[in-house]
C-alpha cells in the first residue's frame, strides 16, 4: 500500500511541474499586455514569446499525459484511438 501511495505522489509532482510552467507563462503574457517588463527580459515581445512557449509546453505535456492515460484505459473517442500498426512488408 505504501508503494502505491508513493507512486501517486510522484505522478502528481510530475504533472504539477509543467502546470507551474504554464501558470508562469500565463503570468508573463499577462504582464506584457499591461506593459510590465520582468527582470530577465529586455523586450516586451520577448517576454510574451517566452510566456507563450512556457504555456504551450506545460499545456501540451499535461494534455498528452491525460490522452495517454485515457488511451490506455480505452476511454477516448474513436478518432483519438491508436490505429493498429499495419504490416507493410509483403
Amino acid at each position: 500500500m505504501k508503494g502505491f501511495f508513493m507512486s501517486r505522489i510522484i505522478a502528481l509532482l510530475i504533472l504539477l511541474i509543467p502546470g507551474i510552467f504554464a501558470v508562469i507563462g500565463i503570468k508573463l503574457m499577462r504582464d506584457m499586455v499591461f506593459g510590465i517588463l520582468q527582470a530577465p527580459f529586455p523586450f516586451l515581445w520577448l517576454q510574451f514569446l517566452v510566456g507563450l512557449l512556457l504555456f504551450l509546453a506545460g499545456l501540451g505535456f499535461v494534455g498528452g499525459f491525460i490522452l495517454h492515460r485515457d488511451r490506455k484505459r480505452n476511454k477516448v473517442q474513436k478518432r483519438f484511438q491508436r490505429q493498429p500498426a499495419s504490416d507493410t512488408k509483403k
